[in-house]
């Protein structure tokens, strides 16, 4: 058995569910408890895993109106947005992107007022020079 293959359908079962017992992540990699645990050990010390996170279910995330809003601005003022982003709750990910915009932020909301409020406080942070926003519609695939 290949260690690194092993390693990457262990990260995918605690992807599934972080939650999963260790007899179980044994059972469904073939191998003993022990060298379950060993694995899960190692990838935590060696920083491959940083945490455990909570994962929202579907029912309370489609209570959730979400978008996309593309950020553009001059390299000086990104720290700044950046800063402004970072304690805001709405924000769910904030990517660094290439191409005409860039910023990808990923918002999201109780209601449609709710989100038109966030999305125009970006637009509204000093030196962001143009935004353009699209609601989600509905996760196709989602794996993290």
């Amino acid at each position: 058995m290949e260690t690194r293959n092993k390693d990457e359908e262990l990260i995918a079962l605690l992807r599934a569910n972080a939650r999963t017992p260790v007899s179980e992540l044994a059972r469904r990699l073939g191998v003993s408890r022990t060298t379950a645990q060993a694995r899960l050990e190692k990838l935590e010390r060696n920083g491959t895993i940083e945490g455990y996170s909570l994962r929202l279910s579907d029912r309370y995330r489609r209570e959730q109106v979400r978008a996309l809003v593309m950020i553009k601005s001059p390299p000086a003022d990104r720290a700044r947005i950046e800063d402004f982003l970072r304690p805001r709750p709405e924000l769910r990910a904030l990517y660094s992107i290439s191409g005409v915009y860039d910023f990808a932020a990923v918002v999201s909301a109780k209601s449609v007022e709710d989100l038109d409020r966030i999305i125009d406080a970006i637009g509204n942070i000093d030196g962001v020079v143009d935004t353009m926003s699209s609601v989600i519609l509905s996760t196709r695939i989602g794996r993290e």
